[in-house]
């Protein structure tokens, strides 16, 4: 557990300190994954299967969320060259 609180440390500095958006999004997916790790973590050592459940549905509106904004980057980017092209 005080791993993944290290980890969750660094990815908030990550998140913070980011150069670009796309860092960013990386280090709000990265901070998502420990949190469902700390999750997963404290439903086996209180014997609580509900938060496994908990777990699942955030990965799973994580995995959409990352998509959405690849497809938004992506066109942004198509965007911005081929405004380029033209002028």
């Amino acid at each position: 557990m005080g791993m993944l609180c290290i980890a969750l440390l660094l990815g908030f500095v990550r998140l913070f300190l980011g150069p670009s958006l796309p860092d960013r999004v990386l280090a709000l997916d990265l901070i998502t994954m420990i949190g469902i790790g700390i999750i997963a973590l404290y439903a086996i050592a209180t014997d609580r299967s509900v938060l496994l459940d908990v777990a699942i549905a955030l990965g799973l509106i994580l995995f959409l969320a990352t998509v959405a904004f690849a497809t938004f980057f992506e066109r942004s980017t198509l965007a911005r060259r081929r405004r380029r092209e033209r002028g």
